[in-house]
C-alpha cells in the first residue's frame, strides 16, 4: 500500500509497534501501528476456518517482511476472533458437565416461561450445552441473603466427581443457587473438584456471572466452561506460532465483548467475555475516529463478508447491554438463543454481507442471506467452486468492483462466473436481464440493512436521519451510499482503510474489564456499608488484574448499578457517584436512575420505591495513542480512468470516473457519481453528491437530491 510506505520510512517509529488481528467469517485483517499510534501497514487475507491461526500467521509474516519490521519490534498484540462464537453456534466445544443444587438439575433446560414464538407449535428451544446425563445434583442450599440453610454435602460431592470422571468430561461448570450472594459453597466445590480432576477447566458461576437470575447465570457459566478448552488450546498455539515463526514475543491480548481488552490470563479464564469481540472492535473504532472528526453522534455500519452490524453512537458513547444472545435456533428471533450475562456493545446484526447468497424462494420472491458462501467456497466470482450468486457477485456485475483490483490485485474476480450464477439462479427465474437482477440483489441487501439500522435507532429513541452514517468493512463502502438514501441520512463518512477498521479498533481501545455482583434491596432499606464494601472488593479485584499490564495509578474506575422500580421485572443501568456511599446519598442514586429511566422510556414513575439489583464497575487503563494520519498523496491526479457502472437514477450503466484513494489529499473535493478505490474496499457513490477528503483521510459524502 502506497501510504504505508510513506509512513514507515522512519525506523525509529517501528520500536514498540502494536499489532491488531481480526478474524472474520470471510477475511482475516491485520493492522500494524507504531508506538506513537500511526498506522504503518494494513493487510487482508482469506480466513482459514478449520485452523484460524494459519491465516493469521501467514498474513503477519507477509506484513512484517514487506515492511521490513522485525518481530521483536511488536510489543503488543490484540486479537479479535469469531472462534468462540462459532464453537457455541456449531456445538464444537468441550464435553461439559454441570453440578448444581439438588432439585435444580433441569432448570437449565426449562429456561424461561417466555415463548419467543407463541404461535409456533413446533417451536424449538436451544439445547443446553450440558446434556442431561452430564448434569448432576448435590445437596447444599444458600438463601438469597447469603445465609447457609444446608451445608455442602462433601461426601455426595465426591461421588458426583467420580461420575464426572467416568463420563470423561473435558470441562465442568458449577452453578449453585444464590451463589452470587455467598460463593463459599461454590469455592469449596471447585477446590474439591480440582483436587480430584486436576487439569480439567472449572467455571464457577460466582466468578463468571455473580448476578441474580439463575437461568442466565447457569447458561453463562456453562458457555464459559464449554469454550474454555478451545480458548486455551487456540490461544496457546497462536502465541507459540507467533513466537517461533514470526519472532513476536510481545504480550497477546484479546478483545472483549464490552469494548475493552483483556490479557491472556483473563482471556483463557473467562473466554465467554470475548464471544462478541469483533463487532465490538468496529463500533469502538467508529467512536474513536468519529471523535477525531468532531462527530459525536452517528450510526456505525459494518458490512463484511457474512453479516452487517449497526450501532447507534450517541454523544460519543456506544450503548452497552448487560446481556446478549448467541446460537439462536431462529437466527433473528430474540429469545431463541442462549442468553449470556456478559456486558457487550449493543449492536443489531443482519445476515447480509458480501458473501450472502441471493436466491428466489418458493413463492417466487428474491431474497439475500442469511446463508453465506463464506471464505470457502466463497462467491461465484472467487473461482473456488462457488456456484451460487452472492451480493459481491452482483456488485461486480454492476461495475462497482474492479475484477483486476480486488484486494489491490492480489485476487482476481471472475466476471463471467458471477454473471452466469446470477443469470441461472435469479435473472431467468424472475424474467429479468442480468443487470436488472444484479441491481435487485444489491438493492435488496441495502433495504435489509437499512431496515435493521432504522429499528435499532428507533428502539433507542434516536432519529437516524440526523446522524452521520459511518461505514466500513470490506463491503460497507460499496453499499453505504445506497443505504443512506433509504434512511434519508444527510452524510456518509468513509474512513481510510475502511476494509480493516475493526482491526484498527482493536488498537484504539484500552485494557478494560467489567465486574459486577448482585446485592438486591430497596434504596431506602439498603445496607450501604455492605454496598461500599462490595464496591471496594470489585475495585481491588479490577486493579489487581489490570495492573498486570498497566500501572495501577493510571487505572480509571467508574461505578454503575442496575436499578428498577419495585416489582418491575428488569433493570436500567445508571451511573453511581464515587466516594463513600451512605443512606444520605440514596437520593443521588435515585436521581441518576430516574435520569436513565427517562432517557430509556421518556418518563419516570414519581415517588415509587426504587430497588437496586446489581452493582457494577468498569475499570480501564489509559487509551492507547492513535493518530488518524491523512492518506498519502502526491502531485499526480487521482483519476485512474472510468468504467461502466449502474446508476439507479438513470436506470442503466454509464461511464463513472474511478479515483485512486491513495492520491486524494486532504481538502480534495469530488462530485458524484464516482468510484474511489483502495486496496481493502471500494467507495461507490452512484448518484449526485459532494465528496470531500477530511484532514484524517476520511471521505465525507454530502447527499444530493436523487429521484427515488
Amino acid at each position: 500500500m502506497e501510504q504505508t510506505k510513506n509512513n514507515s520510512n522512519d525506523t525509529g517509529a517501528r520500536s514498540g509497534c502494536r499489532l491488531g488481528v481480526d478474524i472474520g467469517g470471510t477475511f482475516t485483517d491485520i493492522v500494524i501501528v507504531s508506538g506513537e499510534g500511526r498506522i504503518l501497514r494494513v493487510d487482508k487475507i482469506l480466513t482459514t476456518p478449520e485452523r484460524p491461526d494459519v491465516a493469521v500467521v501467514e498474513c503477519v509474516q507477509r506484513v512484517l517482511e514487506s515492511e521490513g519490521i522485525a518481530g521483536g519490534d511488536i510489543a503488543y498484540l490484540v486479537h479479535g476472533t469469531t472462534l468462540f462464537t462459532n464453537a457455541l453456534i456449531e456445538r464444537t466445544g468441550a464435553r461439559t458437565g454441570l453440578i448444581t443444587t439438588a432439585g435444580f438439575r433441569d432448570a437449565i433446560e426449562i429456561g424461561r416461561e417466555h415463548r419467543y414464538d407463541m404461535y409456533d407449535l413446533r417451536m424449538r428451544r436451544p439445547e443446553p450445552l450440558a446434556p442431561r446425563h452430564l448434569r448432576f445434583e448435590v445437596r447444599e442450599r444458600m438463601l438469597a441473603d447469603g445465609t447457609v440453610r444446608c451445608p455442602l454435602d462433601e461426601s455426595e460431592f465426591r461421588q458426583v466427581t467420580a461420575r464426572l470422571r467416568e463420563a470423561n468430561v473435558e470441562a465442568v461448570g458449577i452453578c449453585f443457587l444464590h451463589a452470587y450472594a455467598n460463593p463459599s459453597h461454590e469455592r469449596r466445590a471447585g477446590a474439591l473438584l480440582a483436587a480430584c480432576m486436576p487439569g480439567i477447566p472449572i467455571s464457577l458461576s460466582s466468578e463468571v456471572a455473580p448476578e441474580i437470575r439463575e437461568y442466565e447465570r447457569c447458561v453463562t457459566t456453562l458457555a464459559n466452561a464449554y469454550i474454555q478448552p478451545i480458548a486455551d488450546r487456540y490461544l496457546a498455539r497462536l502465541q507459540r506460532r507467533l513466537k517461533e515463526e514470526c519472532g513476536i514475543f510481545g504480550a497477546l491480548h484479546i478483545m472483549q465483548s464490552n469494548g475493552g481488552v483483556a490479557d491472556m490470563l483473563d482471556a483463557v479464564r473467562f473466554p465467554v467475555q470475548a464471544v462478541e469481540s469483533g463487532p465490538a472492535a468496529g463500533a469502538l473504532a467508529a467512536r474513536r475516529l468519529g471523535r477525531l472528526m468532531n462527530r459525536a453522534s452517528m450510526v456505525s455500519f459494518d458490512m463484511g463478508g457474512t453479516t452487517a452490524k449497526a450501532c447507534v453512537i450517541a454523544d460519543g458513547t456506544p450503548p452497552v447491554a448487560e446481556e446478549f444472545e448467541v446460537a439462536r435456533v431462529s437466527r433473528f428471533r430474540k429469545g431463541s438463543g442462549l442468553p449470556l450475562r456478559v456486558p457487550a456493545i449493543e449492536l443489531i446484526e443482519v445476515g447480509t454481507g458480501g458473501g450472502s447468497i441471493a436466491r428466489v424462494d418458493e413463492l417466487g420472491r428474491l431474497a439475500t442471506g442469511p446463508e453465506s458462501a463464506g471464505a470457502a467456497p466463497g462467491p461465484a466470482s472467487y473461482g473456488k467452486d462457488g456456484r451460487l450468486p452472492t451480493v459481491t457477485d452482483a456488485d461486480l456485475v454492476l461495475g462497482y468492483l474492479d475484477p483486476d483490483y480486488f484486494l489491490g490485485g492480489a485476487m482476481r474476480l471472475d466476471v463471467a462466473a458471477a454473471r452466469a450464477a446470477i443469470e441461472e439462479q435469479v435473472a431467468t427465474p424472475l424474467g429479468l436481464g442480468v443487470l436488472e437482477a444484479a441491481w435487485a440483489i444489491h438493492q435488496m441487501a441495502n433495504e435489509s440493512m437499512a431496515a435493521a439500522a432504522r429499528i435499532h435507532a428507533v428502539e433507542r429513541g434516536k432519529d437516524i436521519s440526523k446522524a452521520s452514517l459511518f461505514a466500513f468493512g470490506g463491503a460497507g463502502p460499496v453499499h453505504a451510499f445506497g443505504i443512506a438514501r433509504i434512511l434519508d441520512s444527510r452524510e456518509v463518512i468513509l474512513p481510510a482503510s475502511a476494509g480493516v477498521v475493526s482491526a484498527i479498533g482493536l488498537l484504539a481501545v484500552p485494557l478494560a474489564m467489567d465486574l459486577a455482583r448482585s446485592l438486591p434491596g430497596l434504596l431506602d432499606e439498603l445496607d450501604w456499608t455492605a454496598v461500599d464494601a462490595l464496591f471496594a472488593e470489585l475495585e481491588d479485584d479490577a486493579r489487581c488484574r489490570l495492573s498486570r499490564s498497566v500501572p495501577a495509578e493510571v487505572i480509571e474506575i467508574r461505578r454503575f448499578a442496575d436499578l428498577r422500580y419495585e416489582r418491575q421485572g428488569f433493570e436500567v443501568r445508571a451511573p453511581i457517584p464515587g466516594g463513600r456511599l451512605t443512606a444520605r446519598r440514596a437520593g443521588e442514586v435515585r436521581t441518576s436512575f430516574e435520569t436513565a429511566y427517562v432517557e430509556r422510556y421518556g418518563h419516570h414513575m414519581g415517588d415509587a420505591p426504587v430497588e437496586a439489583v446489581t452493582w457494577r464497575i468498569v475499570a480501564a487503563g489509559p487509551e492507547p495513542p492513535f493518530l488518524a494520519a491523512p492518506v498519502a498523496s502526491d502531485e499526480r491526479a487521482s483519476l485512474k480512468g472510468a468504467r461502466a457502472a449502474w446508476l439507479p437514477h438513470a436506470g442503466r450503466c454509464e461511464e463513472v470516473p474511478v479515483h485512486d484513494r491513495y492520491r486524494l489529499a486532504p481538502g480534495c473535493r469530488l462530485t458524484g457519481p464516482a468510484i474511489i478505490e483502495e486496496r481493502e474496499s471500494t467507495v461507490v457513490v452512484n448518484g449526485p453528491a459532494v465528496l470531500r477528503v477530511e484532514a484524517d483521510g476520511s471521505l465525507s459524502v454530502q447527499m444530493g437530491e436523487v429521484d427515488r
